[in-house]
C-alpha cells in the first residue's frame, strides 16, 4: 500500500499562471499557520509564545523575500488553512493545503502532485530558515542537472532542503520526524542513488539557534 493520500486540489488557492513560467522547476515551501501558541513551541519555552510568534512571522517574511524571484514555479503549502492575505503574494505563489497523517505523507503528496503536473525538478524547504538564500536555492536546482537527489543537511540531524527529479516514496516512510535520525535514515534510503549534499546549515528551533544573531535581537530584549 502506498503512503499517498487523496489529492485535495479543491482547497488550493492562487492566481499564478504556470504557463507564464518558462521553467520545469518547482519550489515548494511548507509552512505552519502563524498563530499564538502553535508555532515554534520549543523556542517559545524560552522566549514566550508572543516572542516566538513574532520571530516566526519575521522568518516567514524573510523566506518570502528570498524565494519570490527564484527561477521556478512556487507553491506555499499551509498546515491548517489557506490564508489569502499574508506574506505570500497570490501572484507569486500558488497556495495549497497539506494533507496526510504525518510530515512524510504530506511531503510525499506534494511531490507526487508536482510531478503529475509536469515539473521535472522539485525542491521542498521549510519557511523558517534564516541561513538560506536565493543563491542557495538556485544552486540546489542546478545540482539536479547532475544528480537525481539534492539534500541540505541541518545541524540538528534533519534536513532543510530536499530535491528530486522523479518521485521516490522511501524517503518519506518510517521516519521519526523532528529527530536527529532523519537525515541518516533518508541517506540510507537513497544509498544507491546519485545524491548531492549541500552545505550544512542551522535551522531555528531553539533560543540557542538565534541568541547571537543580530537580526533577532529586537525579539529577545526581555530574555
Amino acid at each position: 500500500m502506498g503512503i499517498i493520500q487523496p489529492n485535495q486540489n479543491k482547497k488550493d488557492r492562487g492566481t499564478v499562471n504556470y504557463q507564464n513560467i518558462a521553467s520545469n522547476r518547482l519550489l515548494m515551501i511548507f509552512t505552519r499557520n502563524p498563530e499564538l501558541g502553535k508555532c515554534k513551541t520549543r523556542l517559545a519555552a524560552k522566549v514566550g509564545d508572543q516572542s516566538a510568534l513574532d520571530i516566526y512571522k519575521f522568518l516567514l517574511a524573510h523566506t518570502a523575500q528570498f524565494t519570490k524571484d527564484v527561477n521556478a514555479a512556487k507553491e506555499v503549502w499551509y498546515s491548517d488553512e489557506i490564508w489569502e492575505n499574508d506574506h505570500w503574494s497570490n501572484t507569486v505563489y500558488q497556495k495549497k493545503l497539506q494533507s496526510g497523517a504525518d510530515l512524510g505523507v504530506r511531503m510525499a503528496n506534494a511531490f507526487q502532485g508536482g510531478f503529475e503536473s509536469g515539473f521535472q525538478k522539485i525542491i521542498i524547504i521549510g519557511s523558517d530558515m534564516y541561513d538560506l538564500s536565493k543563491a542557495d536555492l538556485e544552486h540546489a536546482f542546478d545540482q539536479l542537472d547532475k544528480s537525481d537527489f539534492v539534500i541540505g543537511p541541518a545541524e540538528d540531524g534533519g534536513y532543510y532542503l530536499l530535491g528530486m527529479k522523479s518521485f521516490k516514496a522511501e524517503p518519506f516512510r518510517n521516519k521519526n520526524w523532528g529527530t536527529q535520525t532523519v537525515l541518516t535514515d533518508t541517506l540510507q534510503d537513497l544509498e544507491k542513488e546519485n545524491i548531492h549534499l549541500l552545505a550544512v546549515k542551522n535551522d531555528v528551533d531553539f533560543y540557542e539557534d538565534i541568541k547571537d544573531i543580530k537580526a533577532f535581537q529586537p525579539y529577545l530584549k526581555n530574555i
